[in-house]
């Protein structure tokens, strides 16, 4: 456990260093400050207004640019140590692999999380001082969702570092697996929803196994119940799913999801040869 803290300490201290840490963080700090300044507070769109509306245009745009900042800043993690020869040289000291991918995994997660929490907290702490009304419900349901699509690409970043010893080819697939979940999945799958090639609830729960998706649909939940705004995907959760069950749902899938995808990594990381 010692040398898997140290694994995770150095990975930290070293991603804060970074310069894609700075413009990580800045790009989420200053999201929430140029809200703040452009009056997105003082408005109200379709009966959202304050802090409200503030979080779900933060965790709109969010779930764009995160997984792909988690994807590029994560797949060359053990491959860009493999390129330096780092991953050699920490391997000559009484380090296991176990404790060495664990370590990176656990260090990388606080670096891409923290400022993405950090940076919704500020919101708050802002929002108390200027005396608006906080919603505690809504931070607190989309910090977990944070937490677990944090959890979900950090595991298949780490997943694709495993196997890939190219750091451009790591680049490579974690930019088709964030188009492929961003986009593509919807479009291929409306367009057998419109030949009728399949049920509609089969297609529909091909897209909610997508957990982009998952924390869109839950992302959206609390403001519209009814889902009304996400078209023919409303009637397949209101019919599977209660409102509080689906939120379970949306935070503990994406989790388990990122779990799987790094066990595999590491299965696969263990029996290749390591440089």
């Amino acid at each position: 456990m010692k040398n898997l803290m140290l694994i995770a300490y150095l990975d930290l201290k070293e991603s804060i260093r970074a310069k894609w840490f700075v413009v990580y963080s800045l790009v989420f700090g200053g999201m929430i400050a140029l809200f703040f300044v452009t009056g997105v507070t003082q408005s109200q769109v379709m009966g959202f207004s304050g802090l409200s509306r503030l979080l779900l245009m933060y965790i709109q745009i969010t779930i764009i640019i995160l997984p792909i900042f988690i994807l590029i800043t994560t797949v060359r993690s053990i491959s860009g140590d493999r390129d330096n020869h780092i991953l050699e040289y920490m391997l000559s000291f009484p380090i296991s692999l176990k404790q060495y991918y664990w370590g990176k995994i656990a260090g990388r997660f606080i670096t891409v999380f923290l400022p993405v929490f950090f940076a919704m907290f500020f919101a708050i702490i802002y929002g108390a001082i200027i005396r608006a009304e906080i919603p505690w419900g809504i931070f607190f349901l989309y910090s977990a969702l944070l937490f677990a699509l944090s959890s979900a690409f950090l595991g298949i970043a780490f997943f694709i570092s495993s196997f890939v010893k190219s750091s451009e080819v790591a680049l490579g697939i974690s930019f088709f697996v964030w188009i492929l979940l961003l986009a593509f999945i919807d479009i291929a799958l409306i367009s057998l929803m419109m030949q009728n090639r399949f049920e509609e609830s089969m297609i529909i729960g091909i897209a909610l196994a997508n957990p982009m998706e998952i924390f869109r649909v839950a992302a959206i939940s609390l403001f519209d119940p009814e889902l009304t705004v996400m078209g023919p995907v409303a009637f397949y959760i209101l019919d599977t799913f209660k409102q509080s069950t689906f939120i379970i749902f949306s935070i503990l899938y994406p989790i388990i999801l990122g779990i799987i995808f790094a066990i595999l990594g590491y299965r696969i990381f263990s029996k290749k040869d390591l440089v």
